[in-house]
């Protein structure tokens, strides 16, 4: 049987047994005490209140903290969006025709209602022609029915005229019925003729007005032959090519409005309170060039996907050195708050995930305040959620939890 296993498990066993059962009389023999005075410490009175403290203070953590107050800062809410044009509009054909103008190139400026693409007019214009040349022929109509009506009441008048007289003269013995009743059937004729008349006038009002219409619309297929700029701005794209067959809905030319632009982003659900229609904002591209404009408007609807709403700033673009679909870093101006200036390692999370600083309380113990970020600079981060004077642990924090008693050095802002 070997001797050395043996004797390492016997020194093992003292070992625990000394260090779990005997752990005070070892405690008190490395420093050099009395193992037998250190047992009878059991049954000595309690230690005074002095005397925890001062036990307490030799076991607290040493943590370094910052001493932050709290400053005002504009409080801008920050996007991501791009570049749009003020107004881009594809101006497209409305009738069949095959163009018979020069086209325009694109980049090419244009002012509203300059000819974009001029259409063969074909037969439009003897269309024209003959609907008015209906619509005279049907002015002339107009006198013949008139005169028709007019005949017909007068008819009526000498109808009535004459069937009162025979009534009279009935009513006295001097006409007889069958007189009677042939003036009254002539009144009834009449009656009827006026009723024809007054159709026939009424039918030569309707020609005209069906000429009026087809004048109308053979003049609307004319206008639409000649395509223009609905407002000033540049062309994106090129004209139809002379020959073209344009067909309704065939693209003529793409206008674009850029001499005022506008910056679009989405807001986030938890800072759309905080921008206002009319706030200034200020945006930089991804060039470098920054712009500054007005808020103009605000969505009251939220994207159903992303939860976001559509925010859009307006900006003069005179010298048109923005183009459509730049990418912009978007600050918008927000009421100011009351914020702390903290370095980023100084940011923790608790148990919970919450992000948040441990600070040091007036009995030096630990507490845990969650933060809300505003603002991420290069020398710090701007937070709210803290009282206005606080001792941030900016070393030492993530060893460190709430309720433990530590031991801090004070660093210097500049530090």
């Amino acid at each position: 049987m070997r001797l050395i296993p043996l004797i390492t498990a016997i020194v093992v066993t003292a070992s625990l047994y000394m260090l779990v059962i005997e752990r005070d009389a070892l405690m008190a023999f490395a420093r050099g005490e009395n193992p037998q005075s250190a047992i009878e410490t059991v049954d000595a009175p309690p230690a005074t209140a002095a005397e925890t403290v001062l036990d307490v203070a030799e076991n607290r953590i040493g943590v370094v903290v910052l001493r932050s107050e709290a400053r005002a800062i504009d409080s801008a809410v920050i996007l991501r969006g791009q570049t749009q044009a003020a107004r881009q509009v594809e101006v497209r054909a409305e009738i069949s025709a095959t163009v018979v103008s020069e086209p325009l190139r694109k980049g090419a400026q244009v002012k509203t209602g300059d000819l974009l693409c001029q259409l063969d007019p074909g037969t439009r214009h003897a269309a024209m022609l003959e609907a008015r040349a209906r619509l005279t022929e049907a002015h002339s109509r107009v006198p013949e029915a008139e005169a028709r009506l007019d005949e017909a009441r007068a008819r009526l008048k000498e109808a009535q005229i004459n069937n009162n007289a025979s009534r009279k003269l009935s009513e006295g013995g001097y006409v007889s019925e069958t007189r009677l009743a042939a003036t009254q059937a002539s009144e009834r004729a009449a009656v009827a003729g006026i009723a024809s008349a007054e159709t026939g006038l009424q039918t030569t009002s309707a020609g005209i007005e069906s000429a009026v219409a087809t004048v109308g619309a053979a003049q609307k297929e004319i206008d639409r032959l000649s395509i223009t700029a609905p407002f000033d701005g540049l062309l994106e794209s090129d004209s139809a090519e002379l020959g073209s067959l344009m067909q309704p809905g065939s693209l003529c030319a793409t206008v674009i409005q850029l001499d005022t632009i506008k910056v679009v982003g989405f807001v986030p659900e938890t800072e759309v309170n905080r921008i206002q229609v009319g706030a200034m904002a200020g945006a930089e591209l991804a060039a470098g060039q920054r712009v500054q404009g007005l808020v103009t408007f605000l969505s009251r609807s939220a994207d159903p996907t992303t939860r976001t709403f559509e925010v859009q700033i307006t900006v003069d673009n005179a010298d048109l050195s923005i183009r459509d679909g730049q990418t912009a870093d978007i600050a918008i101006s927000a009421p100011g708050e009351r914020a702390h200036k903290l370095p980023q390692s100084s940011l923790t999370l608790n148990n919970e995930g919450q992000l948040g600083v441990r600070v040091v309380n007036q009995a030096q113990v630990v507490v845990f305040y969650p933060v809300k970020l505003l603002r991420d600079e290069m020398d710090g981060v701007w937070v709210t959620g803290l009282p206005e004077q606080v001792d941030v642990i900016v070393v030492g924090q993530d060893f460190v939890i709430e309720g433990v008693p530590v031991a801090p050095t004070y660093r210097e802002a500049s530090q």
